[in-house]
C-alpha cells in the first residue's frame, strides 16, 4: 500500500517490555495512557469522543477503519478524547454521504495520534491474556527500553480521578442537542417553565451526548452540573430526579462524588450509568475492583433477571462493582453480564433507585436497552403522584 508523505514510523511500547511497530498517519507523536481495546465493527468517532476514554489508547479490533469518515452529529462530547487511536489498516479516502472529513484530518484537528499498521489480533489477545497495561506510543523516540520506560512511568487507572479532567467547569442546560451555559450561574437559577416535563439534574463525570439527547426526548428539562457538586445544591435546585452519567478512571478515587450520591439517596429519583452505577455501589456501601482486560464493544450479551430477556449492549468500562460487598444492603441484582457472569445493574428494593453498567443509549440492539430511561420516567411519575 503506498502511504502519503508524513506517514512516520511509530512504536508502542507496554510496560510489560512488549513492542508493537506501526506508523503514525498523523504525524509526529508521542503519548502514553493505558492501552485497551474495542469489539465494536463500527461507531470509532463516538468511541474517539466518548469521555469514558480519557487516559486511554484505543485499539480497535475491526481491521479496516476511517472507511466511512467522520461527521459533526456522530459526536458524544466536545471534543476527541481518547490519548491515541491504534489500527490495523486506515483508509484514508472516506466515502459516505455523511462524510464531512477524514478521520486523520479529524484527529490532527484535536492533536490526537492515530496509527495504523499495528498487528492489532497480537495486541488484543496479549491484552486478553495479560491484561490492559499501560503503554508508551512515540514517533520520535524509537528506543524500545526507552519507551517501555516511559511506560511505566504513566499513572496508574487505579487510583486515578479522570472526572475532573473531564467534567464541565460550569452549570449548563441542555437544550435542543447542545448544552448551553446557565446565564448567571445557580444563584438565581429558575426552571425553564415546561409544562409536563421532569426536571431531572444531571451530575457530569464525562456524560455522553445520546445519554442527554435520550432524556430530551422523553420530555426531560436536564441541567448539567459539575461531578464535584455538593449535595446542598441538589436540593436547592429541588430535581424530580437525578441522573449519574458515565465517566473514565477508577471509582474509589471520586470520593466527592460517593459523598454527594449517598447523601442523596432516598431523597429523589436516581438512575445512574457506567461509572454512575459504580459510584452509587461505593455509595450504597459497596466495593469496586478492576476488571482484567474490562468490556469495551457494541456486542456485550446482559441478561436482565425480571423478565429473562438478553439484551444486546454497548460497553466501556474497566472497573466493576463487587455484588458480594452489596449484601444485607437491600440491593436486588438485576442484570448480569453473559461473558463472564459480572454485575451489569443493580436496583433498590425500597427506594427509587437503580443503575446499569452498560449504555442503554448507544443502541446496539438497535433499542434493547432504551426501557431503563422509560423506567426512570416512571419512577419520577410515581414519586410526584405522592
Amino acid at each position: 500500500m503506498n502511504h502519503p508523505k508524513g506517514y512516520k514510523k511509530a512504536l508502542l511500547a507496554l510496560e510489560d517490555g512488549t513492542v508493537f511497530t506501526g506508523r503514525s498517519f498523523t504525524g509526529g507523536c508521542e503519548t502514553v495512557g493505558e492501552v485497551v481495546f474495542n469489539t465494536s465493527m463500527s461507531g470509532y468517532q463516538e468511541i474517539l469522543t466518548d469521555p469514558s476514554y480519557c487516559g486511554q489508547m484505543v485499539t480497535m479490533t475491526y481491521p479496516l477503519i476511517g472507511n466511512y469518515g467522520v461527521n459533526e452529529k456522530d459526536i458524544e462530547s466536545s471534543r476527541v478524547q481518547v490519548q491515541a487511536l491504534l489500527v490495523r489498516e486506515y483508509q484514508e479516502y472516506p466515502s459516505n454521504w455523511r462524510s464531512q472529513k477524514s478521520l486523520a484530518e479529524y484527529l490532527q484537528e484535536y492533536h490526537v495520534p492515530g496509527i495504523e499498521g499495528l498487528d492489532t489480533r497480537a495486541l488484543t489477545r496479549h491484552i486478553r491474556v495479560s491484561g490492559a497495561m499501560r503503554g508508551a506510543l512515540s514517533t520520535r523516540d524509537l528506543d524500545p527500553a526507552s519507551l517501555v520506560e516511559k511506560a511505566r512511568q504513566c499513572p496508574d487507572m487505579m487510583g486515578s480521578d479522570l472526572v475532573k479532567e473531564v467534567t464541565c467547569r460550569e452549570p449548563m442546560l441542555w437544550k435542543e442537542g447542545m448544552a448551553v451555559p446557565v446565564s448567571g450561574g445557580l444563584g438565581d437559577f429558575q426552571w425553564p417553565e415546561k409544562p409536563g416535563n421532569w426536571r431531572v439534574v444531571a451530575m457530569d463525570y464525562g456524560v455522553k451526548y445520546n445519554i442527554l439527547r435520550s432524556l430530551e426526548k422523553r420530555g426531560c428539562t436536564i441541567l448539567i452540573l459539575p461531578g464535584d457538586t455538593g449535595p446542598e445544591v441538589i436540593d436547592r435546585l429541588d430535581p424530580d430526579g437525578l441522573f449519574l452519567s458515565n465517566g473514565p478512571g477508577d471509582p474509589a478515587a471520586v470520593t466527592y462524588a460517593v459523598e454527594t450520591i449517598r447523601a442523596q439517596i432516598g431523597r429523589r429519583p436516581i438512575f445512574g450509568i457506567c461509572l454512575g452505577h459504580q459510584l452509587l455501589g461505593l455509595a450504597l456501601g459497596g466495593r469496586t475492583f478492576k476488571l482484567k482486560f474490562g468490556h469495551r464493544g457494541a456486542n456485550q450479551p446482559v441478561k436482565d433477571l425480571a423478565t429473562g430477556k438478553v439484551e444486546i449492549t454497548a460497553q466501556n468500562h474497566g472497573f466493576c462493582v463487587d455484588l458480594e460487598s452489596l449484601q444485607g444492603a437491600d440491593i436486588a441484582l438485576s442484570h448480569v453480564n453473559l461473558n463472564d457472569n459480572t454485575l451489569e445493574g443493580i436496583v433498590h428494593r425500597k427506594l427509587p433507585v437503580f443503575s446499569v453498567q452498560y449504555h442503554p443509549e448507544a443502541s446496539p440492539g438497535p433499542h434493547d436497552a432504551s426501557y431503563l430511561f422509560d423506567r426512570f420516567i416512571e419512577m419520577m411519575e410515581t414519586e410526584h403522584a405522592r
